[in-house]
């Protein structure tokens, strides 16, 4: 856990100088930013959802996902939840749930946070993970700039799903193939899409919704490839 916990303390810190900017750059400069991290959001996304080597695995681990995400009411609890934090914080920023929730994705959804996640639950020295933490933290600098205090409390569902990725490797005991890989970045490429689009204001997908597509994608993996 200690490459998880590394990488949630680089993000607090490049955090905390973000805020720094957030608080100094006009508006007009901020809306700019905001269109800059959603047009790189998209472009993240894309990248990742074209690793897929199973469209009909993709398009399954979406639809059911979301429709679990929704029976569950996903977004609402997620939004009650970072509610609750803004109101701890006193927090009077209206980007508040948009920038938890789009740090996490950014953060979490690529193959290099499960690879890393893998490499350390193996019993390896988390060098994957180390430098994504360089990158997350510089990262972090732009995207609270732009998204303000939200992006910093990223870092606890960061916490949690990296570490479970962790724990879930340590189980496995390196039975985990590229092919789960690259399917279970595909599907966090196409929620960064949206993602994306919502940054923009282009729609307003609820991408919180299909959060349950990330286990929805191992199960068919491990059922049909």
């Amino acid at each position: 856990m200690w490459g998880t916990l590394i990488n949630a303390g680089a993000i607090i810190v490049g955090s905390l100088i973000g805020l720094l900017f957030h608080s100094r750059i006009p508006k007009k400069y901020i809306q700019i930013i905001f269109q800059g991290i959603g047009l790189f959001t998209l472009f993240v996304g894309i990248a990742m959802a074209l690793k897929t080597n199973n469209y009909l695995i993709l398009v399954f681990s979406i639809v059911l996902g979301s429709i679990i995400g929704t029976l569950l009411n996903f977004e609402n609890q997620i939004n009650g939840f970072s509610g609750w934090i803004k109101q701890k914080i006193k927090a009077e920023d209206s980007k508040f749930t948009d920038g938890l929730v789009s740090a996490f994705l950014l953060y979490c959804m690529g193959s290099m946070t499960i690879l890393g996640a893998f490499e350390e639950g193996l019993g390896n020295h988390p060098n994957l993970l180390l430098a994504k933490s360089l990158m997350d933290g510089i990262s972090s600098i732009a995207l609270t700039a732009g998204l303000g205090i939200g992006v910093m409390f990223s870092v606890i569902p960061l916490i949690i799903y990296q570490g479970s990725l962790t724990f879930l490797a340590q189980m496995l005991n390196d039975r985990v193939s590229q092919l789960y890989i690259n399917e279970l970045s595909a599907v966090g490429g196409l929620m960064l899409i949206g993602m994306g689009l919502n940054i923009l204001d282009v729609t307003k997908i609820k991408v919180v919704n299909m959060l349950p597509a990330l286990v929805i994608v191992l199960v068919l993996v491990w059922m049909f490839l």
